[in-house]
Parts: structure tokens; C-alpha cells; sequence
């Protein structure tokens, strides 16, 4: 099969990456480390080839049709063991580790699960760092800032493993087909596990109503003279909103409250 023929399917969210000059980016803004590379969704193996080159690459494709063409182009690879390929969904899989040993996740991912697959790699002690293309609006919502109108949970959960930076935004130009949205790669280098599922529920209460006052949304679970006081001690003015309490501040509610 040639990829010149390879029709996108919908249902998996297939948009492929052609652009070489944001391929490289991607390359470059890798850590370097003796860490194994997992990618998910390789598509044509457009970014599978770069990645061959540097190391050792684990790659899972739901697409049982591309299966066949990435093992047909990477017949070499495979055998040198550079590549292993696992056709299959990746979710159904991916336990509370992916792989059995120390990894980076280096993807372009499909939209339409990019959120729980970042969210589930933050999970995962043996995921290092996660490096992925994502529509842009999704890395804007892991990479912002207190203060900022997309500041969030995801924000306050990636933020809390580890730091996040955006690498690069990429236009519809650089796939095919074209997706409606702009596209941006970002890192994320953890120095930590998610793991507290109670300080995440905190936060789910929180974000309820962004445009309520904090106050407001917590108080539908929590003690409200529990959070006068913790609030004062925090310097927290009553009628500040989700979005303006920053990572730090979050926690030490939550081991107040």
C-alpha cells in the first residue's frame, strides 16, 4: 500500500503531519536522556521516521489498516528492533504503566483523545515526559498561567507534576487532510506522578462555575467556615474567581479544607 493512497479516517481522528520543518521542531525539543520513545498514533510513520533514527521506538496504532503499512515500510527497523509496533487501542491496554520500563511520549496525538492520553501518561511512573501535538486550544489549557481565562484543572494538574512549556503552534497547513483548528506541540518534563485523586476532585469543585466566585463553588461541598479561615490565611480575597488562585495556593487549600 502507498501513502499517496491513504485515505484519513474520521473515526480516529486522522490528521497526518507532513510539514518536515515542524517534524524536526518536534526532534529537537526532545530531552535528552537514555529514555525509551513511545508513540502513539504513527500514522504514516511521518514522525516514526525521525524517531527511528534516535532511538528505540515503541509505537501502538489503533488502525489495523496503517499497521500493515508501518510494518511494510519499517520491515527493516522492525527487524533491528529500532521499532515495535502494537496495533491495537492503546487505552484498552495502557494499565497504571504502558510500557515496563522509564519512557518519553512523543507524538502527534488524535484529538479526540489527546486530553486522556496527557492525563493518563501524567499517571504513569515509568512516562518521563510527554512531547505531543495537540489542537491548540488543549495546550493552551495545560500550559496556562493564574490569571489567565483558560487557567484550569488541567492547568493546576500538569503544573503539579512537573513544568510545561509550549514548543511551537502549527496551522492546518502542515496536515492532510487539513484540520477546522490550529495545532501546537508542547512539553511537559515531570518530576512528579498524578496521583491524588481527592486534591483533583477538589479542583472539579472549584471549576464548576469558572465564572462564579471560588467561594461560591467550593461551598457546595466544603465547610463554609472551613474556608473563610482558609482563605484568610491564604490572603484570598471572597470574591476571587477559580482562574486567579494560582497551582501553589490550590494545595494549600486542599490540606486546609
Amino acid at each position: 500500500m502507498n501513502t499517496q493512497n491513504v485515505v484519513a479516517k474520521k473515526k480516529f481522528g486522522q490528521n497526518f503531519l507532513k510539514d518536515e520543518s515542524v517534524l524536526r521542531k518536534i526532534v529537537e525539543a526532545m530531552p535528552k536522556n537514555e529514555n525509551k520513545l513511545v508513540e502513539i498514533g504513527p500514522g504514516l510513520g511521518d514522525l516514526t521516521k525521525f524517531l527511528v533514527d534516535v532511538k528505540s521506538v515503541e509505537a501502538f496504532e489503533v488502525d489495523t489498516d496503517l499497521c500493515k503499512l508501518l510494518q511494510s515500510i519499517f520491515k527493516e527497523e522492525i527487524v533491528t528492533k529500532r521499532l515495535h509496533i502494537t496495533c491495537g487501542d492503546v487505552l484498552q491496554t495502557w494499565k497504571s504503566t504502558l510500557v515496563d520500563e522509564e519512557y518519553d511520549l512523543v507524538a502527534n496525538l488524535p484529538y479526540y483523545i489527546a486530553t486522556n492520553i496527557i492525563l493518563k501518561a501524567l499517571a504513569d511512573p515509568m512516562c518521563k515526559n510527554i512531547l505531543v501535538m495537540v489542537q491548540l486550544e488543549v495546550a493552551e489549557k495545560f500550559c496556562a498561567t493564574a490569571g489567565e481565562k483558560v487557567f484550569g484543572s488541567l492547568s493546576i494538574i500538569a503544573q503539579s507534576v512537573g513544568t510545561v512549556t509550549i514548543v511551537t503552534k502549527v496551522p492546518p497547513t502542515a496536515f492532510d487532510p487539513q484540520p477546522k483548528v490550529d495545532s501546537a506541540v508542547f512539553l511537559i518534563q515531570k518530576n512528579a506522578n498524578r496521583s491524588n485523586r481527592e486534591f483533583e476532585d477538589m479542583l472539579r469543585v472549584a471549576f464548576t462555575q469558572p465564572r462564579k466566585t471560588l467561594m461560591k463553588n467550593l461551598s457546595q461541598k466544603y465547610d463554609k467556615p472551613t474556608l473563610i479561615e482558609a482563605f484568610e490565611k491564604l490572603n484570598l480575597i471572597h470574591t476571587i474567581r477559580p482562574h486567579q488562585v494560582d497551582t501553589k495556593d490550590y494545595h494549600q487549600l486542599y490540606k486546609i479544607i
